[in-house]
């Protein structure tokens, strides 16, 4: 559905920066192998391997979505069309992304822009 970096205080707070996330509907992603335990930090709920501890996904409340940890995939398999939630973010990333200040109309959102 989508490929993108998300900066919210929740993510940064799991995974100490930008969550590189492919966003997939729920019935899509299952875990094949392996025990996993869930938790919420702040507001996401999200699944963990209990042998590695690999942060596995995020489930995005609300949407029926998952947004599964992009450092899983094949090298070259994430493609990023953008970040979102960049008014938690802590400190600009230079890159021909469009930074949205929350999240992006086609998700509800308001397509603003940060203005750095």
């Amino acid at each position: 559905m989508a490929q993108y970096y998300c900066h919210c205080d929740d993510c940064q707070a799991v995974h100490a920066g930008a969550y590189a996330c492919i966003l997939y509907r729920t019935p899509a992603v299952t875990v094949l192998r392996g025990d996993t335990r869930e938790f919420m930090l702040k507001t996401t709920p999200r699944t963990q391997c209990t042998q590695c501890g690999t942060f596995l996904f995020a489930e995005v409340p609300g949407y029926g979505v998952r947004g599964v940890n992009a450092a899983l995939l094949p090298q070259g398999m994430f493609k990023p069309a953008f970040h979102l939630q960049c008014k938690f973010e802590a400190l600009p990333i230079a890159d021909s992304l469009p930074h949205f200040k929350g999240i992006p109309a086609a998700f509800g959102g308001s397509d603003e822009l940060m203005q750095w």
